[in-house]
């Protein structure tokens, strides 16, 4: 059963957030890089990383389903997040947005009766709460810390050891 359009037209949306997110990961990644901080741009790329199989997830659905995958341009990221901090609570914004995506792309399925959407969906819930929690517990772990350049260099040694 091909997909049918409202439900294409989000998927491909989400398909193109998963992108831009890896993108705005990346450029965190390179703003720690450029301030010395390996740990938390070693942290960025395996997010990035992790994005991109996201969208490549999106990506392998649409054609399964019969779909067009149409990509569209990537918008230019910020290029300073400020503190690492600030830029941890930039993440969690981001992740929270595409939480609210994947739920409504849930509610849409539900609507147009599209179980296998829907189920696949269901993996995409399951790790944006994973998303949500790791991020906040970064933040937790930088408030706690607040300005200390032993606390931020201990940190940034912690966040290098994720896989």
């Amino acid at each position: 059963m091909e997909l049918q359009e409202k439900i294409l037209e989000k998927l491909n949306q989400q398909l193109n957030n998963e992108l831009y997110a890896a993108y705005i990961y990346q450029a965190m990644g390179a703003q720690f890089e450029a301030e010395g901080l390996e740990g938390f741009a070693s942290w960025m790329d395996a997010q990035t990383r992790e994005e991109l199989e996201h969208a490549r997830k999106f990506y392998d659905y649409i054609n399964e389903r019969g779909g067009r995958v149409e990509l569209e341009a990537i918008d230019k990221p910020p290029s300073d997040f400020g503190s690492p901090l600030e830029a941890f609570q930039k993440a969690l914004e981001h992740e929270e947005m595409v939480t609210d995506k994947i739920n409504q792309l849930v509610k849409l399925a539900r609507e147009e009766d599209d179980y296998a959407t829907e189920s696949f969906l269901q993996w995409f819930v399951d790790e944006q709460v994973e998303e949500e929690e790791s991020v906040n517990a970064i933040i937790d772990k930088l408030e706690m810390v607040g300005d200390s350049d032993s606390g931020i260099y201990l940190l940034s040694k912690e966040l290098g050891r994720r896989e």
